[in-house]
């Protein structure tokens, strides 16, 4: 059999992440965001609360765009706005108790999933696996 050039092999390769992603999400069930609802989120975990315009500037977004997204997490009990501790004229976001349960329970149940069936593959695979991470990785941030 002939060796793949290396477009046929990045294609496959974007195909396999793209599945596995997709299966990881799946995972999570009923409780799981859009890309931009968990980014937010997990934004917000990670550096506490801050303003649609900064959260906008952060994820690359128009602050319009960026509102929709705050609406829809308030909405759903996962953020709440907040006075600004400085600046009377603007209001921060931050992640509600329920906001950062649900991010715990949707991460725990990804990183469930994902376990097992790592589990399931023999010690040299999961090895080559890890390695291919780490590349993975690497390429991500260049």
């Amino acid at each position: 059999m002939p060796r793949k050039n290396l477009n046929d092999s990045a294609i496959d390769l974007i195909q396999s992440l793209g599945l596995l992603t997709r299966r990881v999400r799946a995972a999570a069930g009923s409780h799981e965001l859009s890309l931009t609802e968990a980014a937010v989120m997990g934004r917000l975990a990670k550096d506490g609360p801050a303003t649609t315009a900064d959260l906008a500037r952060a994820e690359g977004m128009k602050p319009q765009s960026m509102g929709t997204t705050i609406a829809v997490l308030e909405e759903m009990g996962m953020v709440e706005r907040k006075p600004h501790p400085t600046d009377g004229r603007q209001v921060n976001i931050g992640l509600t108790a329920k906001g950062a349960a649900v991010r715990q329970s949707v991460k725990d149940a990804k990183r469930t999933w994902l376990s097992q069936v790592i589990a399931q593959l023999d010690e040299r695979e999961r090895e080559t696996l890890f390695k291919a991470g780490e590349i993975i990785k690497r390429l991500a941030e260049k």
